[in-house]
């Protein structure tokens, strides 16, 4: 049986040096599978609930190893052991090159998305300054970056002139970029945002006829959860069009109102009412009186003016302040044996 496994040859090579070859390619890719499992299953029972560092990024890197590509590494590298014409050789040569390429650029993309995961994280992109449309531009130029050069790299290594592709790419991107244009307006009007920030994510902001607040930002798109909860979708370059309200960066509310009340009261009264105002906004912390006065005599009595401000942007918090402001006015006029004045019109008609 011996001298059969070294007589029989195949494409110039003993079945004993194929059957070597065999070994040691699954040999080689069970003892590397294992101890990648080995250190993944190290790593992830160390993991904490804070745990952010560089064992996490090595446990992303070992979760995106491909075993399909180091099984088909492990068979390539085996049968260079192996005496074979030089086509093969230079086959080989090639494919062992775009595996080994293919899986640096898997773990190249796995280590850019563990970055722009660690900056988007909730309080990072508002305390470093950045946030997440550039994060999200970086990560997918990098990515097309990472990917480009993998193209052109497994190109330039089976022979082919890089120089004369690129230049024809360049011809050939000026007639892309006429037909995406829509796109690329879209595209660099994620930069502007992610540059000028009129919004950024968790804002509330309100454009047109639509409100709602600010969950991603993307390259071509911007999303947004509106009030009745459906999502809204909207185009970056559209959206910049419009006059946008951004309610979140609104540092206090400013609050402007009238009443009136009927003639007949006297100037007492008047002084009373005015000086009563100012009292009920002031007994509000929350609110801060800018002024209180008799502004007009309107056709259905004395109209009284007051504005102030609401320290806090949250709405319910407006409207409970607003309310109880309100209130007191009502109890002040009840007290003082007033109403409030509605606009009546008398009809006389003539003696005849």
């Amino acid at each position: 049986m011996t001298n059969w496994w070294s007589r029989t040859e195949y494409l110039g090579n003993p079945v004993q040096d194929w059957l070597m070859a065999a070994a040691l390619a699954l040999g080689g890719f069970v003892i590397v599978s294992a101890a990648l499992r080995l250190v993944a299953g190290t790593l992830d029972r160390r993991q904490r609930a804070d745990f952010r560092g560089p064992r996490e990024l090595v446990l992303k890197l070992v979760l995106s190893t491909r075993h399909w590509i180091l099984l088909m590494l492990s068979v390539a590298l085996a049968t260079d052991t192996l005496d074979l014409p030089k086509r093969p050789t230079a086959t080989l040569a090639h494919a062992e090159f775009v595996l080994v390429g293919l899986q640096l650029a898997i773990w190249a993309t796995t280590s850019i998305r563990f970055w722009l995961r660690l900056r988007s994280e909730p309080g990072q992109a508002r305390d470093s300054g950045s946030n997440h449309a550039l994060l999200g531009i970086f990560s997918w130029v990098l990515q097309t970056l990472v990917w480009t050069i993998l193209l052109l790299a497994v190109l330039g290594n089976m022979g082919v002139n890089i120089t004369a592709f690129v230049a024809s790419l360049g011809v050939g991107g000026v007639a892309v970029a006429l037909a995406l244009q829509n796109i690329l307006g879209d595209l660099f009007a994620s930069i502007a945002i992610g540059l000028d920030k009129p919004f950024e994510v968790g804002d509330f902001i309100v454009f047109g006829d639509f409100r709602g607040t600010v969950t991603r930002i993307g390259v071509k798109t911007t999303r947004l959860q509106s009030l009745s909860g459906e999502q809204l979708i909207a185009s970056n370059s559209e959206l910049l069009k419009q006059t946008i309200r951004n309610y979140t960066r609104m540092q206090e509310r400013r609050i402007a109102s009238t009443f009136r009340v009927p003639y007949g009261a006297s100037r007492e009264q008047v002084q009373r009412i005015v000086d009563g105002t100012r009292a009920a906004i002031e007994a509000d912390e929350r609110a801060r009186l800018d002024r209180a006065h008799l502004a007009s005599f309107s056709e259905s009595g004395f109209e009284f003016e007051f504005v102030y401000y609401v320290r806090s942007p949250d709405y319910t918090t407006y409207m409970d302040v607003q309310q109880g402001i309100n209130l007191r006015i009502m109890m002040l006029l009840e007290e003082m044996g007033l109403a409030f004045a509605v606009p009546v019109r008398k009809v006389v008609s003539p003696a005849i």
